[in-house]
């Protein structure tokens, strides 16, 4: 199906399933201990093994020397890999560095062996006997030491978020030296992990020269295809299962070290092999969202209207990687005249920089939030009032190109409303609840909304029953209910007659889990199947077209004829199968995106600078939310990391050795239950045809995208300390608490 102009009205729109608050409908799986994880597949034989991966011990160099022959001698161990004996390897095209090192070592942590054994523990034991002597090399792991001579550098996230070198409109210099009111403030925000409850685990198993590999992937179709790139086989001798992913963030879009070396392991051992990463490795080993440097410069009249803006950022990363898009967002959300946005790269040794929720917004806005707010400041007015005043219906930089749908300001009204924002004290330390200062703070959410070609296959069965298959995910997203809905809604039948199975590379191929389009993306898809489904059940129960007839109530009606639906399968199944495909040319004609408004109360402790979140808000107009449960579940999931990243969130760079030191949850700290407050998400009223005929768009990172900026200002408001590097931790407030009694 080719989704070439605006969506008309469709069986979507009656709404009685799709739009429903419904619960997800894996849940009593997950809650029961009944959903199997990549690791939890025991039933692939008793001779299952486990392998262990032995991690570089440099961050840059070459293996001199591998010994593994204490390794190879202790008990149950029955193959160990390296790129001694692993064959010839090729390179996934969306990996960056190689997932095994020989000779040369990229970074810290990237894998040099595979130990199997019998058991984990034995796995474990032999691997701390394999001795690696390398030759070590000069690396370079300091971005604030590099900084100065980092080239510009385009780049685009894949997800939505790109930008070239540099990009300019008007004459940014002058009209900024020429602005009443100026504000130039450098932003930073450190390394950060993913952090997912379920760490990087697969299982291989090789029948003959077919290899199948269950793993935690958000991405079944470009992981198939990288590991079958660099193990040098067809793509269709590489199977990838994966129906449950225990989060991933982005860390899971693409191939990783577990799913290769357990295909290697499996093929030297002669058997099925489980690898799952220590939480260490999985800091150095995997990808990590990057540390960026941020130049914000915005001039403005007396009046509050901006005339130049300007966002440079500067982030690094391994040869051949792409630097963190920062300055996406500021493109688009504020209007202005003269604008330049501009991002530069360092070539570092440390870990792969890739995406991690949101990339590029997520850190981009953390930086642009606070500009504004001490903008705000600068011009005394009211920040939510700055923002509006702000407000653009067109591309900024393409002012003949309109959004297809804008509510930023209704965000922003509604939100102060329901937040009480008239009760913030303009000036910072007025508020007072006992031994806590209390503030106030506001910061606009945006993220582009993409999409990307879709396929399901549909099944009526003898039984009424309709079974979805595709290769789509659910990272605890909620993709098995929102794809049920949309069967059920296209079908007439309710959602205990829909049976949903994903993650499987034997189905047709979906967008996957990432971006923010993976929930409008697949369900467009499913509505394509579903389409021709419905087509094949109006001619085989006799009805003229598919177009005259209703599907409702378990009933296909037209006129006084009335048929149940599962007499077109009464003797055999129907299949359909078909895919959305999206016209460029269509959906680029008008900007589309989706935007929000985070609100946020702290308590900042007078005496020891202790911050604790007290109220949290998220208003969000992004298309028609096609589950409210669900969707709520990923806006306070999002605002959550959020509060991690203003408060906590740092991976801590040994720039001596090229590290990251803090590689485990006892050191990373990641917001907890009793971090975080009662939070509240509203969903504005909206729906895009331009988007898809689902008219949805994506909302899970959009709930992401401000809050980190929105807690830094609340502090700001709370006790006029201005921290522009995140975390916001204590040292950086207690030196300016003010004066008490």
């Amino acid at each position: 199906m080719k989704f070439d102009s605006p969506a008309a009205t469709n069986p979507i729109d009656r709404m009685q399933v799709v739009g429903q608050p419904h619960e997800r409908i894996d849940g009593r799986f997950k809650v029961t201990g009944t959903a199997r994880y990549a690791y939890e597949h025991n039933d692939l034989g008793p001779d299952t093994a486990y392998g262990y991966v032995v991690g570089s011990a440099v961050a840059k160099g070459r293996i001199a020397r591998i010994d593994s022959s204490e390794a190879r001698r202790a008990p149950g161990v029955l193959a160990i890999v390296t790129h001694e004996n692993a064959g010839k390897l090729g390179k996934g095209r969306l990996n960056v560095a190689r997932l095994l090192a020989g000779p040369e070592v990229e970074h810290y942590h990237q894998a040099v062996a595979l130990v199997v054994a019998e058991t984990f523990e034995q796995a474990r034991a032999a691997a701390a006997m394999v001795r690696v002597d390398y030759e070590r090399t000069d690396g370079r792991f300091d971005l604030a030491a590099l900084a100065s001579g980092a080239p510009l550098v385009g780049g685009n996230s894949d997800e939505g978020s790109a930008s070239p070198p540099e990009e300019r409109l008007g004459e940014f210099e002058r009209a900024f030296a020429d602005a009443p009111v100026q504000l130039d403030e450098t932003y930073t925000t450190p390394d950060q992990s993913h952090s997912a409850m379920e760490p990087h685990a697969s299982v291989a198993r090789w029948d003959g020269d077919e290899l199948t590999v269950w793993t935690s992937n958000q991405m079944i179709d470009w992981g198939r295809s990288d590991l079958a790139a660099t193990l040098e086989i067809p793509k269709e001798k590489v199977r990838l299962v994966s129906p449950f992913v225990g989060g991933g963030f982005g860390g899971k879009l693409f191939l990783r070290t577990d799913a290769l070396l357990a295909a290697l392991g499996a093929r030297e051992a002669g058997r099925p092999v489980k690898v799952a990463l220590a939480r260490p490795l999985i800091a150095n080993n995997t990808t990590h969202r990057p540390a960026t440097i941020q130049r914000i410069r915005i001039g403005a009249g007396r009046d509050g209207k901006i005339a130049a803006i300007a966002h440079e950022s500067t982030s690094g990363n391994l040869p051949g990687g792409d630097p963190e898009t920062a300055v996406a967002q500021t493109k688009l959300l504020y209007a202005g005249e003269h604008r330049l946005a501009a991002m530069r790269l360092a070539e570092t040794d440390l870990p792969e920089g890739n995406a991690m929720r949101a990339p590029g917004e997520a850190p981009g806005l953390m930086a642009l939030e606070i500009a504004m707010d001490e903008m705000a400041e600068k011009l005394g007015m009211d920040p939510v009032e700055f923002r509006v005043v702000n407000d653009t219906q067109v591309d900024p930089m393409k002012p003949e190109r309109r959004f297809s749908q804008r509510q930023l300001v209704e965000c922003l009204r509604q939100g102060a409303d329901r937040f009480g924002w008239s009760a913030r004290g303009a000036e910072p330390g007025q508020v007072r609840d006992g031994q806590w200062l209390v503030g106030m703070g506001v910061a606009a959410a945006f993220r582009n909304n993409l999409v990307l070609p879709s396929g399901a296959r549909v099944r009526l069965g003898r039984d009424g029953v309709v079974t979805v298959e595709t290769d789509m995910t659910d990272i605890g997203t909620g993709s098995y209910t929102i794809i049920a809905q949309t069967a059920a809604e296209m079908m007439g039948l309710p959602l205990s007659r829909m049976q949903v199975v994903l993650g499987d590379s034997d189905f047709p191929v979906s967008a996957g889990s990432g971006g923010q389009f993976g929930a409008n993306s697949s369900t467009a898809g499913v509505y394509a199947a579903c389409v021709k489904l419905r087509e094949a059940v109006a001619a085989k129960l006799g009805f003229n077209s598919a177009d005259d007839v209703e599907f409702t109530g378990g009933e296909v009606r037209s006129g006084n004829r009335a048929v149940q639906l599962a007499d077109a399968a009464a003797d055999v199944e129907l299949v359909a199968e078909d895919r959305i495909e999206f016209d460029k040319d269509f959906i680029d004609a008008e900007q589309q995106s989706t935007f929000g408004a985070h609100f946020v109360e702290v308590g900042v402790d007078m005496a020891t600078a202790e911050v604790r979140v007290r109220r949290m808000l998220s208003v969000c107009a992004a298309g028609r939310i096609l589950n409210p449960v669900t969707a709520r579940s990923q806006v306070i999931g999002a605002m959550t990391m959020g509060v991690g990243g203003a408060l906590m969130e740092e991976l801590a760079v040994d720039t001596r050795h090229g590290f990251f030191v803090n590689h485990d949850l006892a050191g990373y700290e990641v917001p907890v239950h009793a971090d975080i407050p009662h939070q509240d998400v509203v969903f504005l009223d909206e729906m895009d045809p331009r988007s898809s005929p689902m008219k949805a768009k994506g909302v899970g990172e959009l709930g992401l995208c401000g809050v980190g900026a929105a807690v830094a200002n609340a502090i700001h408001n709370a006790i006029g300390v201005r921290v522009r590097h995140y975390p916001i931790t204590l040292d950086k407030l207690l030196t300016g608490l003010p004066a008490t009694a």
